[in-house]
């Protein structure tokens, strides 16, 4: 049996590298490299698909939080959390890395050979960035309209370090259990998806729901933004997934071709339920869901599946999806924009047919699908929810104790925008004159 080499999220077999292991190929450099330009432009992406769905009072509040993960997570990942997530971890390495890379210590043009036997560790290690980026913007919808930008920002600084490294580490790096073990994770099921989708239930459960809801959700402000937003990462998507094989060859065209068909089956799955069965209309922010849906679920298959059968998962995602959104509101709870309906119903469902699904004959390093593989995912999701969910309830309560997590009541019914940001995303001409936004210092001062 050839060894799997732990290319950092996607699981590769040496002969499916379109370069010579050990060299540097500048074919799969470039797709490296692209791909990561594509996954950076889905925080954007889901800044608008999240400020879209959000009252307009809110709206620029909901987008901030995603960007300024670009700019923490991004630093946090040069000084300590890629090396966590992926160096060598000493006697603790089945559970976190260790700090012999921290600060990009090490990390240059080289290749890094158990990670990456093709491309210069540096663009391992960018793309990997842009995973972690995203994760932690993930988990803001579900908390909209009533988190401070203050708490966010100290949750999102822990959680990247204690939370989200670690699980990387388990599932993507040499020496991880859940990589040892044998559970598939092509491109973040896990990782990004469900690490996220249980942070985000608990932060919703710990902040309780909005205040003077009438109803236990509220309509789209801009559809063409929430449009928009879930174009730009199906776009971006494609290089999550497809970039993941890490090379310029057969295994990121099985990657490239999941990434279109699930979401295209997901959406059609949600369109259809809506036309025909609950409302008599298909919306825009349906159709829009379900195709996050489907990328979600297609996430840790995408490089072990074959097309049909990433058509089948999700169009199964879509339906449980839609079903787990229909669900939500009777159950008490305020999951802003349904992030765990999404994220978290569709990235188990992924991750457990993964372990049917898969085929060797896609990915020879893989696995072929069946009880024994669908018992290993099934302890990856089940220890991911646990550790994600019991430490984002610790560091809530630590963050929590230091400053106040949720707004005043009188700020959540003026809108988050003014009151944290000090900013609108619309003012009319009668506004524009009373609407004091922060000066902005220019070089005439």
């Amino acid at each position: 049996m050839r060894r799997l080499l732990p290319l950092g999220i996607a699981l590769v077999p040496a002969v499916a590298a379109a370069g010579t292991p050990g060299r540097i190929d500048t074919g799969d450099t470039a797709i490296v490299l692209v791909s990561a330009g594509l996954v950076l432009l889905m925080t954007p992406g889901l800044a608008f698909f999240y400020g879209g769905l959000v009252r307009a009072k809110n709206v620029v509040h909901t987008m901030i939080l995603s960007l300024v993960c670009m700019a923490l997570v991004g630093v946090l990942w040069a000084l300590v959390g890629y090396s966590l997530a992926f160096a060598p971890g000493g006697a603790l390495d089945r559970f976190v890395g260790g700090l012999s890379w921290a600060g990009l210590r090490g990390v240059g043009a080289a290749i890094a050979p158990d990670l990456a036997p093709t491309v210069p560790h540096l663009a391992f290690m960018l793309f990997q960035a842009m995973f972690a980026v995203i994760t932690p913007a993930l988990i803001s919808g579900a908390i909209v309209e009533r988190v401070r930008v203050k708490a966010f920002v100290l949750f999102v600084a822990l959680w990247t370090v204690v939370v989200y490294s670690p699980v990387a580490h388990w599932v993507w790096a040499p020496g991880g259990w859940l990589r040892r073990l044998g559970a598939l994770d092509f491109a973040g099921g896990t990782v990004v998806h469900i690490n996220a989708a249980a942070a985000a239930l608990v932060f919703a459960l710990v902040l309780g729901n909005r205040r003077g809801l009438k109803r236990p959700s509220v309509l789209p402000h801009n559809v063409p933004f929430a449009i928009l937003g879930a174009g730009l990462l199906w776009f971006g998507w494609l290089g999550f997934n497809g970039g993941s094989a890490l090379s310029s060859g057969g295994l990121a065209s099985y990657a490239f071709a999941n990434t279109f068909f699930a979401p295209a089956a997901a959406a059609l799955a949600w369109g259809l339920l809506e036309l025909f069965l609950f409302h008599g209309k298909m919306s825009g922010v349906g159709l829009a869901s379900g195709a996050v849906a489907g990328l979600v679920a297609v996430t840790p298959a995408a490089g072990f599946i074959t097309p049909l059968s990433s058509l089948l998962l999700g169009g199964l995602a879509g339906v449980a999806s839609l079903l787990a959104v229909r669900a939500r509101p009777g159950l008490g709870f305020d999951d802003s924009l349904d992030v765990f309906a999404v994220h978290g119903v569709a990235a188990t469902l992924g991750a457990l047919l993964t372990g049917l699904l898969a085929s060797k004959a896609v990915n020879p390093d893989g696995a072929d699908g069946g009880l024994r593989q669908l018992g290993i995912q099934a302890v990856g999701v089940v220890a991911t929810y646990a550790w994600s969910g019991a430490l984002s309830f610790l560091l809530l309560k630590l963050v929590g104790a230091v400053t106040p997590l949720r707004a005043d009541e009188q700020d959540e019914w003026s809108g988050m925008d003014a009151a944290e940001s000090g900013e609108r995303a619309y003012i009319t001409a009668d506004e524009s004159s009373s609407f004091a936004a922060p000066p902005h210092r220019t070089a005439e001062g």
